[in-house]
């Protein structure tokens, strides 16, 4: 069966896979499918009887056709609608679809989540699901659930991953899920292996990399680092020698303005409307391609200005001066009093402001995440993370964890528990940084007069852009002694986060 059935593509590939299997070559096929739009459904059925197949398309909301368990196999490439276009009716349909298998999901799951449940319903004991899905469901939080039911229940799970894009034009990266023994899990490991495009899977190698995941439930993208850096990773965490940023402190979203544009200023601009000093606040400008380097200071945050970037943040204080005032008037003249987050505001031009972080995360990396204490306290917009650091811990890490972290390992987690996204670009949520591996603070401590020592030499190396030449410096620091940080994993580490950091560029290119 097809669930989502479109105009036969894979239903069509079925009736040929199935009477190249047949003894008969004479053989049709009954190939069955479910497709919402009637006009597709008829083209599909007549696609079919042209390759040789006997179809039967019921023209139907998948979700509302209860499911039968009487099918071999179930194949297709569901419909990928995310949460925000995937509401009312449909949402509650499916909801109650994946309930019937006890599955639970959050208000965020785009609709392949439920297709995937209630596709396995309709299996066999002991049949298949070949499913082609969005990568999300190696990473998103959403589908936790989804993982844990196919481990819950298949005997075996395998993945195909794929270097390139395969539909460019979708902007969404994809896994091929093959799902085998439904009924006869759970299974506690997948096996895994890489291919580089949809032509490459006709020559895929019976050879896979077997994988078992921390939890079923939990993130699959583990799976790419391979074992040994796997291993590396939680004898490191069990050493105490890394662990998660939340150890350090709180990581938090920037300020949500509702329009850059107005709010975040030159100083030219702010001179040339005739703000006062005391009407903006300091601001890391938005983006992040100023932060690649260990430090934010008051020097560079003043470049910064000179070349014209938006570093300072409109902020009147009471009572209104008549420049701001008169600023404030002509934002409601251009409307920008009506957009959603000013709005809602009790007083549309006061942006909720937070203090200004210990250090600033780029959340939005094509290399990885960086780290940068923010010696300006420049406050910041939601474009970076910002960074709070426990008491104790405040005066180390603003010194030296930026530094600590232009690691292998910190490298290779941020692959692991970021996401890749359109173009290449890695993704580090608030949630995810919270378990981001970074060098402990023991560990830091321990290497404090070293790291200093290493600190002009690396933030140099930054500068030109030379981040794995940083890396090498920082990694000679950090594991420097196999009876402190288990080196002999370091290669191991070193070529996982290559493997994965090329994979992630490579579909990014693959998809421009």
């Amino acid at each position: 069966m097809e669930p989502s059935a479109g105009d036969a593509a894979f239903m069509v590939a079925a009736v040929e896979r199935l009477k190249n299997l047949a003894d008969n070559p004479d053989a049709s096929p009954l190939i069955e499918g479910v497709e919402i739009h009637e006009h597709s459904a008829r083209i599909g059925h007549e696609r079919v009887i042209v390759a040789g197949g006997t179809p039967d398309i019921t023209v139907s909301d998948f979700f509302t056709v209860s499911p039968e368990p009487v099918y071999d196999a179930v194949i297709g490439n569901p419909p990928y609608i995310r949460y925000q276009d995937f509401s009312g009716t449909s949402r509650t349909i499916a909801a109650e679809a994946a309930l019937r298998a006890g599955v639970r999901l959050s208000r965020l799951a785009s609709s392949w989540a439920a297709f995937v449940i209630h596709s396995a319903l309709f299996l066999k004991p002991g049949g298949r699901l070949g499913l082609v899905l969005p990568a999300e469901l190696m990473s998103v939080n959403y589908a936790a659930p989804v993982r844990q039911f196919l481990f819950d229940n298949f005997a075996d799970i395998q993945l195909v991953l794929f270097d390139e894009q395969v539909f460019p034009d979708a902007e969404a990266d994809v896994v091929l899920l093959l799902a085998d023994g439904y009924g006869q899990g759970p299974t506690g490991e997948a096996s895994v292996r890489l291919t580089k495009n949809a032509e490459s899977l006709a020559s895929l190698s019976d050879e896979a990399v077997s994988w078992t995941p921390p939890t079923a439930s939990g993130k699959w993208t583990g799976s790419l680092a391979g074992a040994t850096a796997l291993e590396a990773l939680q004898a490191l965490s069990a050493q105490d020698a890394f662990v998660g940023l939340q150890t350090w402190g709180e990581t938090t979203l920037g300020i949500v303005t509702g329009s850059n544009k107005y709010f975040a200023l030159s100083p030219q601009r702010v001179i040339q409307v005739g703000l006062s000093h005391s009407d903006t606040l300091p601001l890391s400008p938005p983006g992040s391609a100023h932060l690649r380097g260990l430090a934010l200071t008051t020097q560079q945050l003043q470049r910064l200005g000179q070349e014209g970037k938006s570093t300072r943040l409109f902020y009147p204080k009471q009572p209104l001066s008549p420049a701001a005032a008169a600023y404030i008037q002509a934002g409601q003249d251009t409307g920008v009093d009506t957009a959603y987050k000013c709005r809602v505001r009790k007083v549309w031009y006061q942006v909720p402001l937070i203090p200004p972080a210990d250090l600033l995360l780029t959340c939005m990396n094509a290399d990885t995440p960086r780290l940068t204490t923010n010696e300006a306290k420049a406050h910041h917009l939601n474009s970076v993370h910002g960074v709070y650091l426990a008491e104790d811990h405040r005066e180390l890490g603003c010194e030296l964890l930026p530094l600590a972290s232009v690691n292998s390992v910190t490298l290779l987690h941020a692959e692991i528990v970021g996401r890749a996204y359109g173009g290449g670009v890695l993704k580090l949520e608030p949630r995810e940084a919270d378990v981001w591996l970074t060098p402990s603070p023991d560990l830091v401590a321990a290497n404090a007069h070293a790291l200093r020592g290493v600190k002009d030499q690396v933030g140099t190396l930054l500068a030109a852009g030379q981040l794995l030449d940083a890396v090498q410096v920082v990694d000679d620091v950090l594991f420097h002694s196999s009876d402190g940080v288990a080196l002999r994993y370091l290669d191991a580490v070193r070529e996982a986060r290559e493997r994965m950091a090329h994979r992630r560029s490579a579909r990014g290119a693959s998809g421009r």
